[in-house]
């Protein structure tokens, strides 16, 4: 019987990690912050990711935060749990307890580092997926940071276990969307500077780094796919690729900014990042609250 996946579409922000002063995953912020980005209208969230900063975190913090995400929203919106570490058992560890706190699907990239053939990525993520047997299973697509990518003949066997039911896609190409589509797969789109191509080419909704900074945005631009006026929706993108143009261009790390507009706009403190990625500079502080303003004109204006 075919699944019905509705569940998904929308618009996930990728969950930031939560510091507190003394650089300690803060539950107190993590609930913060989730409990905003709900007040806000997003469909879910996606925990333990890039955004989350999971190869800075250890196993117990990672769980920690996952913890408070899920009591905090409290089924009102749909969780979506990553899991991967650089090793099995710790990745089966964090997938059991996921599924233990009843998160509505589990992520995982591929191992990164050493460049593994198919059939041991495959082994990888179908031992992740054991670990958590009631829950869907997504794929995470990121090949340039994981330095594996991708490609038809693994998700095809990796469609072949009954709990993958996607892909959240952050490679550029809009094509593999369309590919991963055609193959059977629900498709996130990753890259936000993309979220309209991507919608048009059929991915079900989109998982992304700066959505937590202007949801509203992002929201819009879902809404107006969804009712068919795409041509509304492209000014809106044209000026969130500029927002993330502007991020970019500080020399603190694109997190620590995001964190700085999130406190400027919404009150929410959610601390730095963690080292080796750089906090704000001091230059970063005007341009930071410059970006904040743009994002607030954008919000009048389009949501």
């Amino acid at each position: 019987m075919e699944r019905n996946f509705d569940k998904f579409k929308g618009i996930f922000p990728a969950f930031l990690a939560c510091y507190g002063d003394d650089g300690s995953v803060s539950p107190e912020r993590v609930r913060n912050l989730t409990e905003m980005l709900i007040q806000k209208g997003v469909t879910g969230l996606y925990v333990g990711g890039s955004s989350g900063e999971c190869i800075y975190q250890s196993v117990a913090e990672r769980k920690l935060v996952l913890e408070n995400v899920v009591e905090q929203a409290a089924g009102r919106i749909m969780i979506i749990a990553h899991v991967a570490c650089n090793n099995t058992a710790d990745s089966r560890e964090l997938a059991a307890h996921a599924e233990s706190l009843g998160v509505d699907a589990i992520a995982s990239i591929p191992p990164i580092y050493f460049h593994l053939p198919d059939a041991a990525v495959a082994k990888y993520w179908n031992d992740i997926s054991d670990a958590a047997p009631n829950t869907d299973f997504i794929i995470y697509n990121i090949p340039q940071l994981a330095g594996t990518a991708l490609n038809s003949n693994l998700l095809r066997t990796m469609l072949g276990n009954p709990r993958v039911i996607g892909v959240k896609n952050s490679s550029m190409p809009i094509q593999d969307i369309e590919m991963w589509r055609d193959e059977g797969a629900i498709v996130f789109n990753g890259p936000d500077e993309q979220l309209l191509s991507g919608l048009v080419a059929g991915a079900i909704g989109g998982i992304g780094g700066t959505y937590a900074v202007m949801p509203e945005l992002y929201l819009k631009i879902f809404d107006l796919v969804k009712e068919g006026r795409i041509l509304e929706a492209r000014p809106i993108q044209d000026e969130c690729c500029h927002i993330i143009y502007a991020m970019c261009s500080c020399k603190g790390n694109m997190y620590a900014v995001i964190k700085e507009i999130i406190r400027i706009n919404s009150g929410v403190n959610v601390g730095t990042v963690r080292e080796p990625l750089l906090a704000l500079a001091p230059e970063d502080i005007e341009k930071a609250a410059g970006i904040a303003a743009k994002i607030r004109e954008c919000i009048e204006r389009f949501a």
